[in-house]
C-alpha cells in the first residue's frame, strides 16, 4: 500500500509540474519583486531570473555603422525614384539602406524589395511597404515625444532581424463554430492569447487599439468611481473588453497593473505612477499608426500576407516592447541613426 501511494504521489507532482508548464503565464521560481509605491499598497514588480535572461538574449542592440560624413550631394541627385527620404545625402541614404537590410532583411538582401536589375523598379509590393514603414518611424520620432521621448525607435525596433515582425496582429475571427449551430460567444468566453488566456473579449485589441470612428465610440475610460451606477455609464461587455486590453498591455511591457496604476484606486491618475501617462500616449500613438500607415496598406500586400479576415498587418503595445517596458532595454538606436530621427522632418 505504501509503494502504491508513494507510485500515486510521484505521479501527481509529475503531472502537476506538466500543468504547470503547459499554462500560459507560469514561469519558473524563484521571483523577485521590487516595491514602487508606499509600504502596504502593494504597489510591486515581480521580475523572474530566469525569464530576465531569456529577454537580455532577445534584446541585444546591434553594432552600429559608422556615420555618414556631412555634406555630399543628395541621394535623388544620384539615384532614380526616391521618393521618400529626398532629403538626405547619398552617403547617408546609402547607410540607411544598408541598415534596413540587415534590420529587417538580413536573409534576403537587397533584393527583399528591389528589383536588384533596376533599382528604380515599383514592382516589389515590399519596396511600397518600406516607403511608407519610413515615413512611419520618423512620424513617431517627431510627433510622438510624448511616448517615445528622446530614446525614438528604428526598423530594429520591431523587426529585430525579421522581414515581418513577430508581434504583429490581425483581427481575431474568434474560434471555429462547430457545424455553424454554436451560439455566438459575443467575441469573449474563448481562452485567448490576446486576453492573456482569459475568458475576457479576445477582441479588445480589435476595437481599442484602431484610430478613426472608433476612438470616440470604444474609449477606455469605463472605470465608475461610485459604488452604483449614476446616469449614462459602460456596459459590463465594455468594461470586460478594457480589462481585457490592459492584460495584453501588461503581457507586451512585462509588467504588474501596479507598473501604472495605484489598484486601490484604478481611476485616481493623480494616485497613479507617470508611467500611465506615458502608456496613455502609447495607446494614442498605436492607434494613430494603425489607422494612418498599416491599415491603409491592405490594397498593397499580397493574399498570402492578408489576415483570415482579409485585413492588413497592424502593430499593438507587444510590437516594439516585446516583453520590455522600455523596447531594448531603452537603449537609444536614433542617436546613432539620425537620419530616422525628429532631425529630418516626415516627408508627407
Amino acid at each position: 500500500m505504501r509503494t502504491i501511494l508513494s507510485l500515486a504521489a510521484v505521479v501527481a507532482a509529475v503531472l502537476l509540474t506538466g500543468a504547470m508548464a503547459l499554462t500560459a503565464g507560469w514561469v519558473r521560481p524563484p521571483i523577485r519583486s521590487a516595491q514602487l509605491g508606499f509600504r502596504g499598497l502593494a504597489m510591486e514588480q515581480n521580475v523572474a531570473p530566469s525569464e530576465q535572461a531569456r529577454l537580455k538574449a532577445a534584446n541585444v542592440v546591434p553594432e552600429a555603422s559608422e556615420q555618414a560624413p556631412a555634406g555630399g550631394p543628395l541621394a535623388t541627385t544620384e539615384y532614380q525614384n526616391v521618393k521618400v527620404l529626398t532629403d538626405l545625402t547619398t552617403d547617408q541614404f546609402n547607410r540607411v539602406m544598408l541598415s534596413i537590410t540587415e534590420w529587417v532583411a538580413p536573409e534576403q538582401g537587397c533584393a527583399y524589395c528591389h528589383n536588384v536589375e533596376n533599382l528604380a523598379d515599383d514592382g516589389l509590393y515590399t519596396k511600397t511597404v518600406a516607403r511608407r514603414m519610413f515615413q512611419m518611424t520618423r512620424a513617431i520620432n517627431n510627433d510622438w515625444k510624448a511616448h517615445v521621448a528622446e530614446t525614438g525607435v528604428t526598423c530594429y525596433t520591431c523587426h529585430r532581424g525579421n522581414p515581418v515582425p513577430r508581434y504583429v496582429w490581425y483581427n481575431n475571427p474568434g474560434p471555429a463554430h462547430a457545424n455553424g449551430f454554436a451560439a455566438d460567444r459575443q467575441g469573449q468566453n474563448v481562452a485567448s492569447k490576446a486576453a492573456g488566456m482569459s475568458s475576457l473579449p479576445y477582441t479588445a485589441i480589435d476595437n481599442l487599439l484602431i484610430g478613426g470612428s472608433l476612438r470616440d465610440t470604444e474609449n477606455i475610460r469605463v472605470v465608475s468611481t461610485t459604488a452604483l451606477p449614476e446616469g449614462k455609464g459602460k456596459t459590463i461587455k465594455q468594461t470586460e473588453q478594457t480589462y481585457s486590453l490592459m492584460m495584453h498591455m501588461s503581457e507586451g511591457l512585462g509588467v504588474n497593473c501596479t507598473f501604472c496604476h495605484n489598484s486601490r484606486a484604478f481611476s485616481q491618475w493623480q494616485q497613479s505612477t507617470p508611467q500611465r501617462v506615458t502608456a496613455w500616449h502609447g495607446i494614442q500613438m498605436v492607434r494613430d499608426l494603425n489607422a494612418q500607415y498599416l491599415d491603409p496598406l491592405k490594397p498593397t500586400y499580397p493574399p498570402n500576407r492578408l489576415g483570415v479576415l482579409g485585413d492588413a498587418p497592424k502593430a499593438n503595445c507587444a510590437t516594439c516592447h516585446q516583453g520590455l517596458n522600455k523596447p531594448l532595454y531603452g537603449a537609444s538606436m536614433i542617436k546613432d541613426y539620425p537620419e530616422l530621427g525628429a532631425g529630418h522632418a516626415p516627408t508627407p
